[in-house]
């Protein structure tokens, strides 16, 4: 989902990348001299050292995050230590890092810099403009040496006919966010939210109950968010936005219909989500954070910004699997590489990015660092690891926790399926927008043909690409 939101970033560390590289050298191919090459031109060779080059990257935290700064700071230095004549040369942006208007205009002008922050979400409109760069040859075990342990799910998002375009930073999966207070007080338990619909509805009932304006459960309806969150349920039950070949809605169904016919019924019969509608992104981060608001569907970084940003506490929430459990929406961000920059930028490029954010223990993920920082640690995501790799980041996260991770245990010990979000995601949520906001401004609505024209619209759409 591409909005305004605090992007899903964690913060990073010192860092000994040239034995790292070594050793995967050493463990494909026996450190063969493929791995160890200096052959500019050869992408499956790894950059010299020697080598005199100068990367451009985006999304370098601004002054105001002095936290963050700092960290990357120190991670450039790290990677100097490696890679002693390669300038990191990072520019920040005031406020958004990745705002939709400039990111269009700035592929359009092909002005992007060497490196640029996206959305796993905008790799279509990237590739339509010829923006970015195939690495595929580039990146390889020696070159990224986490790179097997990566969850093949989030590398797949950042690929297009089998050529990899990016490489991840983070990502996230999308859960039942509640507030704990809110649920002690109605009777519910905080360490088992709802799993199902059915229970969402029953707990939001009682969560009203408590009365003095706090509703149970919250959506959104404007701003594209709205036709986002009913793609998240919609996936929740096991339906689809659009067809396998992604030129026709597929959602003017029972399932659609579920959907819509749950939210309308919490809505008007039941009473449980509050008469303010018309909601988009950080109307309900506040109503929750201030005790208004007992749960509604999230990604687990919703909290650091409420934290951060309202003044909530980490120990007022908690989370568990999206309710339905069939397929959770999935998104995140990433890296991609501007397209006709030399073989040696690319390298380079490829080098920092594994070591900044895919590197355990260090950069991003260096825990230890980050709490010392004063910066969140506990949050389950970004965590894009597998096996061994995971348990060894998992309890990275447990030890220097700032937060009580055993809030999240539900959301952690039932994950969900992973969907990524459909073709033209912007466009689509636009038109369900309108659903959704039928749904919770009219009680009169009539749900078949409000599913009926949105399709319309979607086929339309669809047909023009």
């Amino acid at each position: 989902m591409r909005t305004v939101l605090p992007r899903r970033h964690r913060h990073a560390s010192a860092a000994a990348l040239l034995v790292l590289v070594l050793t995967a050298c050493a463990a494909v191919g026996g450190g063969d001299g493929a791995a160890r090459g200096k052959d500019s031109s050869d992408p499956t060779t790894l950059l010299d050292p020697n080598t005199k080059v100068t990367i451009t990257i985006d999304c370098m935290p601004p002054p105001a995050k002095a936290a963050e700064l700092k960290e990357w700071k120190e991670d450039v230095a790290a990677f100097n230590e490696t890679y002693p004549n390669v300038t990191v040369e990072g520019r920040s942006t005031p406020g958004q890092c990745l705002e939709p208007p400039r990111f269009t205009a700035m592929l359009k002008a092909r002005s992007q810099p060497d490196v640029f922050y996206t959305y796993f979400t905008d790799l279509p409109q990237v590739l339509a403009e010829d923006g970015a760069q195939d690495i595929s040859a580039y990146v390889h075990p020696w070159s990224v040496p986490l790179l097997k342990d990566i969850n093949p799910d989030v590398l797949d998002s950042l690929r297009h006919r089998g050529r990899l375009y990016g490489l991840p930073t983070s990502n996230y999966t999308m859960g039942l966010l509640i507030n704990r207070k809110l649920f002690e007080e109605a009777g519910l338990d905080p360490d088992a939210p709802p799993r199902t619909w059915e229970e969402v509805r029953a707990a939001a009932e009682k969560i009203a109950g408590l009365g003095e304006g706090i509703a149970g459960f919250g959506e959104y309806s404007a701003g594209n968010t709205g036709g986002w969150h009913f793609t998240a349920q919609l996936y929740s039950l096991g339906g689809d936005l659009v067809d396998a070949s992604g030129t026709k809605a597929a959602f003017n169904n029972e399932l659609g219909k579920q959907v819509a016919e749950n939210l309308h019924a919490m809505r008007w019969e039941d009473d449980s989500m509050g008469e303010t509608q018309l909601l988009k992104w950080g109307d309900l981060q506040k109503r929750i954070a201030t005790d208004k608001l007992g749960m509604f569907l999230a990604a687990p970084d919703d909290i650091t910004y409420m934290v951060q940003e309202l003044g909530a506490r980490y120990e007022n929430f908690g989370m568990g699997p999206l309710p339905g459990g069939r397929n959770t929406l999935v998104g995140g961000n990433n890296y991609m590489i501007k397209k006709g920059i030399s073989p040696d930028k690319i390298k380079a490029a490829v080098a920092w990015l594994g070591f900044k954010f895919a590197t355990v223990g260090k950069g991003q993920f260096d825990w230890a660092r980050t709490k010392a920082d004063g910066l969140p640690v506990g949050i389950p995501q970004p965590n894009f690891w597998l096996g061994g790799t995971k348990a060894k980041d998992d309890a990275a996260r447990v030890e220097h926790a700032t937060m009580p991770v055993a809030n999240f245990k539900t959301f952690m010990d039932n994950p969900v399926p992973g969907k990524a979000e459909p073709p033209r995601a912007q466009e689509l949520y636009k038109i369900l927008d309108d659903v959704m906001s039928g749904v919770l401004t009219d009680r009169d609505v009539d749900i078949d043909k409000l599913l009926t024209t949105a399709e319309a619209r979607v086929n339309l759409l669809l047909a023009d690409q």
